[in-house]
């Protein structure tokens, strides 16, 4: 029987898996040490991490606006080795969970235009397309902005 997949809070201690989740998942494109340190200051409670026994195979990193009724998906990440075992759907739905209890009323996320699963896998989830945003990425590429109701 495959173990479940738990999700708690990152830790600072959990920063160094972070960042070789992120290299594998983003490249050149990965956040940095210092980034991922500041979050984790500003979005303590909404940054989660997906475990499979003792490993850390994926985070979430979510952004709720101060004074506000908005959250922004930040980023999400699976370690390529546990992916299409369910990592990024059991954060996606804790963290839905978790923006409901707080009173969250709109989710928003960019996506590339190109990363087609990407797309797929957030309309699961209800998300839909709010516009196309030109050149938002550091490549160049255009961004797709989604958001959902909660």
């Amino acid at each position: 029987m495959p173990r479940t997949i738990s999700i708690r809070r990152i830790r600072a201690s959990d920063l160094d898996r972070i960042l070789e989740i992120e290299a594998a998942s983003f490249g050149k494109d990965a956040y940095d040490r210092k980034l991922f340190a500041e979050y984790l200051h500003k979005c303590g409670e909404m940054f989660l991490g997906a475990w499979k026994g003792r490993k850390l195979c994926g985070y979430v990193l979510t952004r709720i606006s101060a004074g506000s009724t908005r959250a922004e998906l930040i980023s999400i990440a699976v370690d390529p080795l546990f992916r299409r075992k369910g990592a990024a759907a059991v954060m996606l739905e804790s963290t839905l969970r978790r923006l409901r209890r707080r009173g969250v009323a709109r989710f928003s996320l960019m996506v590339k235009l190109t990363n087609d699963a990407a797309r797929r896998f957030y309309e699961k989830y209800s998300f839909v397309r709010v516009r196309r945003v030109p050149a938002y990425y550091e490549d160049g590429e255009d961004g797709i902005l989604m958001s959902r109701e909660l």
